[in-house]
This record gives C-alpha cells, structure tokens and sequence, in this order.
C-alpha cells in the first residue's frame, strides 16, 4: 500500500508542476504589502497531499509566499497537535491581532486567500 500511495503521490506532484497555474500580477507597492500580510501566515503540509496540493495551487494562483511547513517532521507534527487540536493537513496558521488562529480544510484555506487576498 505504500508503494502505490508514493507512485500516486509523485504523479500528483509531476501534475502539478507541469500544469502549474499562472502567478498573478500585482503592482510592486501592493505586492509587497501583499507579502508583509503573508510573513504571519503558515501552511502545514505534505508535499503529495492532494488537499495540501490544490491549496499550493491557490497560493500561487494568487502569488503568495506563505511559509510551507513540513508537518511529517516530528518537531512541526508536535506543534500542528498540541497548537492546533488535531494532526491533519492541511493546515493554515493564522496569526493576527496577538491571537493565533488554525484554519483546516482545504476549501476552507483557499476561501479565506481568496476573501482576504483577491
């Protein structure tokens, strides 16, 4: 079972590289205010999730550079459990206001870019 999940995950990501959406384009000024917003943004992931893929996907869509977190390693999955409440990606850390806020779901992720961002 393993070997046909890695072979699926790897043509997940050959996919998408090939098939890479379009970055948008912004001016440089909002741009960049675009990419202060993003610096408190965190997105815990798998490489070939297919979930956490379509979220990369939106990411780029949208041309923002949100800090991908690698939840398979121990001291990221510790920190998804005891912060987040559950191991599950992906997973989008919000912090804003002092508050730190942890939005699952990918449909639910690429919402909230596509509200605050769009």
């Amino acid at each position: 079972m393993f070997i046909v999940r890695w072979i699926l995950g790897r043509i997940i990501l050959l996919l998408n590289f090939v098939f890479a959406p379009k970055k948008r384009q912004r001016p440089q000024g909002q741009q960049a205010t675009v990419d202060q917003q993003t610096q408190s943004l965190a997105l815990y992931q798998y490489a070939a999730c297919p979930f956490c893929v379509k979220v990369r996907r939106e990411m780029r869509r949208q041309n923002l550079s949100i800090n991908l977190v690698d939840a398979k390693q121990e001291q990221h999955k510790s920190v998804l459990t005891s912060q987040g409440g559950k191991l599950q990606v992906p997973c989008l850390r919000i912090e804003q206001d002092g508050k730190t806020q942890w939005l699952y779901e990918s449909k639910a992720i690429t919402s909230y870019l596509n509200e605050r961002f769009a």
